[in-house]
């Protein structure tokens, strides 16, 4: 939902402010894979993750949904093996997801270390992208 939009006036040289009501509890997460494949060009398959602040809603990703975005990229690239290099976040050292990934035979898995964002390609690709809170949420 966007906040409404009107025109104001102001002096020269000051910025006008208008004051919105509404909204900002919303949250939005991402949830992206950065996709390298020699001779063809890279992808970024992402999903969102919306948080209005309902009662019995998770705030962020879930291991189901990580598993299903891991099925999804496995049917959009087609043949071959996917590697997934993975960061030390707490919902990809679950052990429901971990019984998952060492299930799938397409499926390669390599861990950061510890704190490693610039080896991260997806974090370097993600802040690029603007989401607006008050656009998603």
């Amino acid at each position: 939902m966007r906040p409404p939009r009107s025109r104001t006036w102001g002096r020269r040289g000051i910025t006008p402010v208008i004051r919105v009501r509404g909204g900002g509890t919303g949250r939005v997460s991402v949830a992206g894979l950065a996709c390298y494949r020699p001779g063809h060009r890279s992808r970024l398959i992402y999903r969102l993750h919306r948080y209005r602040g309902r009662k019995g809603e998770t705030k962020a990703f879930t291991w189901t949904e990580y598993r299903d975005l891991l099925i999804a990229a496995h049917r959009q690239l087609p043949g071959g093996v996917v590697v997934l290099i993975w960061d030390n976040l707490n919902v990809h050292r679950r052990a429901e997801l971990r019984v998952f990934t060492e299930a799938q035979a397409w499926l390669r898995v390599f861990r950061l270390p510890a704190y490693a964002p610039d080896l991260n390609p997806v974090e370097m690709g993600l802040p690029q992208c603007e989401f607006r809170r008050s656009s998603l949420a």
